[in-house]
């Protein structure tokens, strides 16, 4: 099965990423990246808790990303096997709008 990443930033926006080639991530390299990313766009935790679950994290990281990095080849690819390989799941949508991260 393909692995692959659909990010929808609006209605007449969604992103197609492939997660296949380049170096596959582990488990921790994904989350890893993924809190890099976290911190490095400024994202805010969604709950008020504080607390950042790896969907949420996913989420927020694609939409503070948004079409600027999400239409970069590299970066969005690293985005595609970090967001497969945190999440443990082959297809993973994410709707930026609807605020959903669905499998």
């Amino acid at each position: 099965m393909r692995s692959e990443v659909f990010v929808t930033l609006s209605p007449q926006q969604e992103f197609k990423l492939d997660a296949e080639g380049g170096q596959a991530f582990t488990h921790e390299e994904a989350r890893r990246w993924l809190d890099d990313e976290f911190v490095r766009l400024e994202c805010e935790p969604l709950r008020a808790s504080g607390k950042v679950l790896l969907a949420d994290k996913v989420l927020t990281v694609a939409s503070a990303a948004g079409q600027r990095l999400l239409a970069d080849a590299a970066w969005s690819a690293q985005f595609a096997r970090a967001t497969v390989a945190a999440l443990g799941r082959p297809v993973v949508r994410v709707d930026v709008p609807a605020m959903t991260v669905g499998f």
